[in-house]
């Protein structure tokens, strides 16, 4: 017989949170958001159309889980703050929305610039700012998880538009770790590889791009949506209540050598 005192397993479970997933309507955001209502978050999906993230909580609430959907384009900075002032504070914030224009650095437009930037970052930013200032008012503690990329921590060729934006999320992420600290609420980034999704799935169609990304991912196949549940799931609960400031790297090995 022995004496022995086992530590408990920390709690993945999410009962009793709210949580907030941009881009929610289809792809990354759509299968985090599922995951997190499954694992008992109240989940707000938002996007800019009302259509898929509809459809997205419906099937979300049939399954008997708790989800709903709201309208809101996280460009429009007056909305996402008028977004947060009607909403009791959070306490997970998935920042997922983004885009991609890939093209060579020599034919990048002005207009390319600030689509990606302005989406990935300064939205980004502000959706997080938003989110933030309603958690401290209320005093809740909680977890921001942005959704970056391998290239935030790599170069890639067409990509210089994408990796200034994923490299400059990694450090708002690090910045903001610190500033938030003392207030409970931690904040990290997922890095995936290229991931299947119907917006990349054209891409992919390429076959010698497609044969250039298998390659670097040594695990030898694209990541999909379910890659990413368990990584959200895990910043979003208590069982990464010492992680902040850093980042997830879900890469199959990309970034490895």
């Amino acid at each position: 017989m022995t004496n022995s005192t086992l530590p408990a397993l920390p709690d993945f479970r999410l009962e009793g949170k709210r949580a907030l997933v941009t881009g929610a309507g289809r792809g990354i955001g759509l299968a985090i958001a599922a995951g997190l209502a499954e694992a008992g978050a109240s989940v707000t999906l938002v996007a800019r159309s009302a259509g898929e993230i509809q459809s997205a909580a419906e099937a979300i609430c049939a399954r008997g889980d708790k989800a709903q959907a709201e309208v809101l384009d996280v460009s429009d900075l007056n909305a996402v703050r008028d977004f947060f002032e009607r909403h009791d504070p959070f306490h997970v914030l998935v920042n997922n929305a983004g885009t991609n224009r890939p093209k060579p650095v020599t034919e990048v437009t002005e207009d390319d610039y600030d689509a990606v930037l302005n989406l990935n970052v300064k939205s980004a930013y502000f959706v997080a700012q938003s989110c933030i200032q309603r958690m401290i008012a209320g005093g809740v503690k909680g977890s921001l998880i942005h959704i970056g990329s391998q290239m935030g921590h790599v170069g890639g060729v067409n990509r210089s538009l994408y990796c200034a934006s994923k490299w400059a999320l990694e450090g708002m992420n690090k910045a903001m770790a610190l500033d938030l600290a003392p207030h409970g609420i931690r904040t990290n980034t997922i890095a995936p590889t290229f991931i299947e999704t119907p917006l990349t799935k054209p891409f992919f169609e390429d076959k010698a791009f497609l044969a250039s990304v298998l390659e670097k991912i040594k695990i030898g196949r694209l990541g999909n949506v379910q890659d990413l549940m368990g990584a959200a799931l895990f910043l979003a609960s208590d069982a990464s209540a010492l992680m902040t400031g850093t980042s997830l790297v879900v890469d199959g090995g990309w970034t490895a050598e």
